[in-house]
């Protein structure tokens, strides 16, 4: 490898790029000047709308059905943008914060056929920013121009593809002695990927045989719960009593997942709570945002149980998605220990959610 950044380190440029709402060129079949619309400025919606073709939405398929939009592309949809739109009726259309306030945002013009790989990607790389999966992307003849006169971060959709839907490489960094409330024999390791995203993190408490199923916990991280104390989860609950759990046993490890709000962010995850303010519960709010209802991937605790060594647990969860994944990432699940903590008036209709909707075994 020379200087040049190869693909996984052009993927994370486009990331960063999107979160700071610079437009990126994603090169395929159909090539497109893309950026999230979450971001957008006025002075880019009109230099997109200056390179000369009609932009194109792109949505999930979960947020064209909210808007009552034809997803012609399957798993997402394209509506032709029309030529009045500002940036304001662009956003409203991305953000569903409004939909009850202004529900009739149409009308929508679908766009059919053609071949939609780029605006997927597009949508995939807001995905993994952490960002609204919503962008506005415009088709250009040749995309490696615009990328060089404008400065652009530019993506080989050929090479790009094969990684969007892969799970980066863990590496560890470092690990150290962590005395903890719990137990005082307690290690944290730290995990970083390959792709620039959130590192992870794996606290051993004691000297697990790894020729035994290990007591674990796959916790995803949860700053409102674990941090704030707040009511309207189980998480903190959950984390405290796993941790307190392998304590009484001497040992354990507890994976801490950075895949906040079931993998869609912080911010988003305060998207759905606003949402849920106005009467959606916890699947419906995430639907509307254009997410699935739980966007995490649990593949990444297998792979740091297998560098730690572990390849059987006893599972701490009430998720049966979790054991499913465990084993069929080749980790072995021989008991599933149940984890019923931290139910309150406030996240009542939260769990009863997760359990009819979801499956927790709640």
């Amino acid at each position: 490898m020379g200087l040049a950044p190869d693909i996984v380190e052009t993927l994370a440029r486009a990331r960063s790029d999107l979160r700071m709402g610079v437009p990126i060129v994603l090169i395929g079949k159909t090539t497109v000047v893309a950026a999230a619309i979450e971001t957008l400025s006025p002075e880019r919606l009109a230099a997109i709308r200056g390179l000369g073709a009609t932009p194109v939405l792109a949505l999930t398929a979960r947020r064209a059905e909210t808007l009552k939009a034809r997803a012609y592309d399957g798993d997402i949809a394209r509506i032709a943008l029309p030529d009045s739109s500002a940036l304001g009726w662009v956003q409203a259309v991305a953000d569903p914060a409004d939909d009850l306030a202004t529900p009739m945002k149409g009308p929508l013009n679908s766009v059919r056929g053609g071949d939609a790989g780029a605006h997927r990607a597009a949508l995939a790389l807001c995905k993994s920013a952490r960002l609204l999966p919503a962008t506005i992307c415009v088709e250009v003849e040749d995309g490696a121009a615009v990328a060089e006169q404008n400065g652009l971060t530019a993506v080989s959709l050929d090479h790009a593809n094969p990684l969007l839907d892969l799970r980066s490489l863990l590496h560890p960094v470092v690990s150290a002695y962590l005395p903890l409330e719990v137990s005082e024999a307690g290690r944290l390791h730290v995990f970083r990927p390959e792709d620039g995203r959130e590192e992870h993190y794996a606290i051993v408490i004691g000297r697990p045989n790894p020729a035994a199923p290990v007591l674990t916990r796959l916790h995803s991280a949860c700053f409102t719960g674990d941090l704030m104390g707040s009511l309207k989860c189980d998480c903190g609950p959950q984390l405290r009593g796993a941790l307190a759990q392998m304590g009484a046993e001497g040992a354990g490890v507890l994976l801490y997942l950075n895949q906040e709000g079931r993998g869609i962010g912080l911010a988003n995850k305060m998207r759905a709570y606003s949402l849920q303010d106005q009467g959606f519960d916890t699947v419906e709010a995430n639907h509307r945002l254009g997410f699935e209802d739980d966007e995490r991937d649990f593949r990444l605790g297998s792979d740091i149980l297998k560098s730690l060594g572990f390849g059987a647990v006893r599972l701490l969860t009430n998720n049966p998605a979790k054991v499913a994944m465990m084993e069929a990432s080749g980790i072995a699940v021989p008991e599933r220990v149940e984890l019923k903590v931290g139910e309150n008036h406030f996240n009542r209709d939260y769990l009863a959610t997760k359990a009819a909707k979801s499956g927790h075994l709640l």
